[in-house]
């Protein structure tokens, strides 16, 4: 298994830096909750205004796309899409997710949905260089 993977180590490393940044979305989030004083399981009030809610909705944003992104990486693997076009794209997606956070958590709107959509770019890249492997 090793050697069937050995040429996407980039895009393997890419997934790993991918959890690393969803744990540290959940972590800003749970911190924000406990700060805030919010009873876990209700729902969060309020809007963007709140760093609660925006830390929130960085958690549900990813969670709402990261299940298309982990089967277009398999796909590419499984279809032997060059290495080199598959770990640009995860990289990509990371990095827009990345500054999608980051412009989630300090509210700047252009920048967020600019990132948004770059890392729709991304998974769109994974499925078009899968399909045409």
């Amino acid at each position: 298994m090793h050697e069937l993977l050995a040429d996407y180590q980039s895009t393997i490393y890419a997934l790993g830096a991918l959890s690393t940044l969803m744990l540290v979305q959940l972590l800003v989030a749970d911190i924000a909750g406990i700060k805030a004083g919010h009873i876990p399981g209700a729902a969060i009030t309020g809007g963007h205004e709140r760093f609660l809610f925006r830390a929130a909705r960085t958690v549900a944003n990813i969670n709402e796309s990261i299940a298309i992104f982990l089967l277009a990486v398999l796909f590419c693997l499984f279809r032997g899409a060059s290495p080199e076009a598959t770990s640009g794209f995860c990289w990509l997606y990371l990095g827009a997710r990345v500054a999608y956070v980051f412009c989630y958590y300090f509210n700047i709107k252009l920048l967020r949905s600019i990132s948004f959509i770059l890392s729709l770019i991304g998974i769109a890249g994974l499925l078009f260089i899968g399909f045409t492997s």
